[in-house]
């Protein structure tokens, strides 16, 4: 089975955070935002459009250059409306997209990867329209995978007033792979095993707790120039972003060093996150180095 196209990451930063009475999009973990790190974590794993839909007017933390905003025509519609904008948004350069919230600072590519697999073609056509995780106990509609078809349908639904997820999956066929089904994946059961992925901050208690908790274990090497002094072979290190690696690594991530991430990424850029199992090179970026 195949998925035909590239598939897009839709990121719902709106809400009005009411019970952590502070906007999510721009709380802190381990070394950038919420906001920033979902959307660049799409990004390092989809090939189509990584588009925010905010709500009317609201502000946003920096973003990326590649990621797009959209704005939802109407605030206080709650997720439907942001599914339904940002569905429109890809709808003609992606065929299927990976649909999430802004507050899940342990979404995993891995995750991310298995759910968009659920919406693979079969030979005779598409077998589902949406894949929904219903796990860690909940189905999770703002953690799931969707044909960006879908589009049309979810505006009449919120254009009829029909607001909550389930009225759409009455009306499509819909995949629900439960926590054995996704750790099926030998990838994600070796890097998100307790599906982490799925762990939001909907109050400060909550945000309180993934403060708390450590930054990602990732591998750091240092080759060239970088590898004197004693720094040879591979390091485990805890870091959240590019910046920590190299600081970990004992190193300042200017314009003299260049990271390679998994080996094919290449980056400066100081806020890129990173995920249980990343693998940062530092090279020096000078001639001959």
């Amino acid at each position: 089975m195949s998925i035909d196209g590239a598939a897009a990451g839709i990121v719902l930063a709106g809400g009005r955070s009411s019970r952590m009475g502070a906007p999510k999009a721009a709380l802190e973990w381990h070394g950038s935002t919420l906001l920033r790190r979902t959307v660049a974590l799409l990004s390092r794993t989809v090939d189509g459009p990584v588009v925010v839909v905010r709500a009317p007017g609201q502000d946003l933390p920096a973003l990326p250059a590649r990621v797009e905003v959209v704005e939802d025509p109407v605030e206080g519609l709650g997720p439907m409306q942001g599914i339904a904008t940002g569905l429109a948004a890809v709808a003609g350069r992606a065929p299927i997209a990976f649909v999430c919230s802004t507050d899940l600072p342990f979404l995993h590519p891995a995750f991310v990867r298995r759910v968009l697999r659920g919406l693979a073609d079969t030979d005779i056509g598409p077998a589902v329209d949406v894949v929904l995780p219903v796990a860690r106990g909940f189905p999770q509609p703002l953690a799931a995978a969707y044909r960006t078809a879908l589009a049309e349908l979810v505006a009449e639904l919120v254009a009829d007033g029909r607001l909550r997820p389930a009225m759409l999956f009455q009306k499509c066929r819909v995949a629900r792979p439960d926590d054995a089904e996704l750790l099926a994946d030998a990838g994600l059961a070796r890097l998100d095993p307790e599906l982490d992925s799925l762990v939001n901050v909907n109050a400060p208690e909550d945000y309180d707790a993934a403060r708390r908790r450590p930054a990602p274990e990732i591998t750091v090497q240092r080759y060239g120039a970088l590898a004197g002094g004693g720094h040879h072979g591979p390091q485990l290190v805890r870091a959240g972003t590019l910046a920590a690696a190299a600081d970990a690594a004992g190193l300042v991530l200017d314009r003299h060093v260049v990271a390679a991430l998994n080996g094919d990424q290449i980056s400066h850029d100081a806020e890129l996150p990173l995920v249980a199992g990343d693998v940062v090179a530092f090279l020096s970026a000078d001639a001959g180095g």
